[in-house]
């Protein structure tokens, strides 16, 4: 006899400095994700905005700002750009890994020549070795580490260049959070073949979205994330296309799930 199943009890943030916009206060619910339908909770909730860090699901909920928006591409009606085929040509090489959620001293090594080169000042400047196995091995669903590295040499791994903590829904893949090679010898465009990487990837085996986190109007750092279409936003009517919304319904109320989709195939085999 399975355990009956409770509803999850939501606990709110303390106000503080908005990360994307200068001169705001940002606020988070959020929410415990364990016991047996851990996973079952996190993508419903990941269905109305909300996004997993570790054991936890959280969304924004600040009070008098709505510029974060949930976005998602539309893996299986993505069609690339001819500058994101050319730069799918220039990575082709690469060799890509899907890896069980154990972090390595490489990883480690990577992630801090990224945040010092890209975020420097930023909440995850400070993260030691403890934080990050933390933030990758903390796991209640089923996450992986992609790993992008350079090709092999005489049976020897090549170089470790890009990684990405995702997480494989029964919907699509969510991108929890990537790092990539950043120095002056680097190849160019490493993030953004990875979400490409990841859209290939979720079409093969018939998922039909990539979850990308949140959009801010208006901030730089998120720009980028436009760049993926068709791309779709949650609002008060649920989740819409870009080019379809006329006015800017930022508020996610009262939204009815999805039905549950079977996966085809897993991640690891895409």
């Amino acid at each position: 006899m399975s355990a009956p199943f409770r509803f999850p009890k939501f606990f709110v943030t303390n106000p503080s400095p908005c990360p994307y916009l200068p001169g705001k206060v940002e606020r988070k619910v959020f929410t415990e994700l364990s016991g047996r339908h851990a996973s079952e909770l996190n993508e419903a909730l990941g269905r109305i905005g909300f996004r997993r860090s570790q054991s936890v699901a959280y969304r924004p909920s600040c009070i008098d700002c709505s510029a974060c928006v949930s976005v998602r591409v539309l893996a299986t009606e993505f069609e690339a750009s001819a500058t994101q085929r050319k730069l799918l040509r220039r990575h082709a090489d690469l060799e890509v890994s899907a890896c069980k959620p154990w972090t390595t001293d490489e990883q480690y090594s990577l992630l801090r020549r990224y945040l010092s080169a890209r975020h420097p000042g930023g909440g995850m400047a400070e993260m030691d070795e403890s934080d990050f196995a933390d933030m990758v091995e903390q796991t209640p669903v089923r996450t992986y580490v992609i790993e992008y590295r350079e090709p092999s040499v005489d049976g020897k791994p090549g170089a470790l260049v890009g990684a990405c903590l995702s997480d494989q829904q029964s919907d699509g893949l969510s991108m929890i959070y990537s790092f990539f090679d950043v120095g002056p010898e680097a190849r160019k465009g490493l993030g953004t073949y990875i979400i490409l990487d990841h859209i290939i990837r979720a079409a093969r085996a018939g998922l039909p979205y990539v979850y990308l986190g949140y959009w801010v109007e208006g901030s730089n750092r998120m720009a980028y994330k436009t760049g993926f279409r068709p791309l779709e936003r949650l609002g008060r009517d649920g989740w819409r296309r870009m080019d379809e919304v006329a006015s800017d319904p930022t508020e996610a109320g009262a939204i009815a799930l999805p039905t549950r989709r079977s996966t085809k195939r897993l991640l690891l085999d895409a």
